[in-house]
């Protein structure tokens, strides 16, 4: 079931009128090899619409989404955190003056005013930020100590006994702490997350990854994580070397763009350093962007 159909269904039969604000929570960006980021697609192609450094690196943000829906406030994961230690950091390149604090603070927020983390999955660019270190310095604890963390079980069990692949991109750190402090809970795929919220699974990027659907506004905002991390990736075959299962990846890319454009879906992006947010459009050359935009624009 997709997202439109899921929230046609809910207009037709709640009846409780529910509040929803939507708000972009900026946590910094990074980078990442452009080679790894566009697999196959040679450079020539890809760099012509998203550049490289003299070392191949791109630049990506770490987008996140605040949702108050009534007296809950969900945050859509968290980006990489701040509790790696220097070398770790050094790999990507963390730049830029936001973070997670001072973009939930600049809304009159805090993380102990957050109710809900949702984690589209647990690689540690998208949930790093839900573990911090102790007061101690000597252990971890959950970053938002008032909050529920939600995952699935099919992808906890993935992400907790990691293949050689992704182990890398499963830090124990980030992942286990949530469970021992007894704040995670699983969602069950079918489930409706709160009313207006539905959630798609997609499983070519990593197992049961997460796709929030937020009809706000009349409008349906899909989450997009790293199905589509920006859109540069809208072309069929621009599918990430990371992804565990790029064949199945090229077919929920498929499917996905054409029910996003049958319903008028607006996507907002993850890891797009320079987009937000987008409308989409049938071309001669396939799926590609029809309007740009801010959330905060609809």
């Amino acid at each position: 079931m997709g997202c439109e159909e899921e929230n046609s269904n809910q207009i037709n039969t709640f009846t409780k009128i529910y509040f929803m604000q939507l708000h972009t929570i900026n946590t910094g960006l990074f980078k990442l090899d452009g080679g790894a980021m566009f697999g196959v697609v040679p450079k020539s192609m890809w760099s012509k619409v998203y550049p490289a450094d003299e070392n191949n690196m791109c630049t990506w943000a770490m987008r996140c989404l605040l949702i108050e829906h009534n007296n809950r406030l969900i945050l859509v994961d968290n980006g990489i955190g701040n509790k790696q230690d220097e070398k770790f950091f050094g790999h990507y390149y963390l730049h830029g003056n936001d973070n997670l604090d001072t973009s939930l603070k600049s809304l009159g927020f805090s993380k102990d005013d957050i109710t809900d983390v949702f984690l589209t999955h647990l690689h540690f660019d998208h949930c790093g930020g839900s573990i911090e270190w102790n007061s101690e310095k000597n252990g971890f604890r959950p970053a938002f100590k008032n909050a529920t963390f939600w995952s699935n079980e099919r992808h906890w069990e993935w992400a907790t006994k990691p293949n050689a692949r992704e182990k890398a991109s499963f830090l124990k750190e980030n992942i286990l702490p949530i469970q021992e402090s007894g704040q995670l809970k699983f969602i069950n795929e079918g489930d409706e997350f709160a009313e207006g919220i539905s959630i798609q699974f997609m499983n070519g990027h990593t197992d049961a990854m997460m796709l929030p659907c937020v009809n706000y506004k009349g409008r349906t905002i899909v989450f997009m994580a790293d199905l589509l991390p920006s859109t540069a990736h809208l072309p069929i075959p621009y599918v990430m070397g990371y992804d565990t299962r790029p064949l199945l990846t090229l077919d929920e890319k498929a499917k996905f763009l054409n029910e996003a454009v049958a319903n008028d879906y607006v996507l907002f992006f993850e890891h797009d350093a320079v987009n937000e947010c987008c409308t989409l459009k049938n071309t001669d050359k396939g799926v590609r962007v029809n309007e740009i935009f801010k959330l905060s624009e609809l």
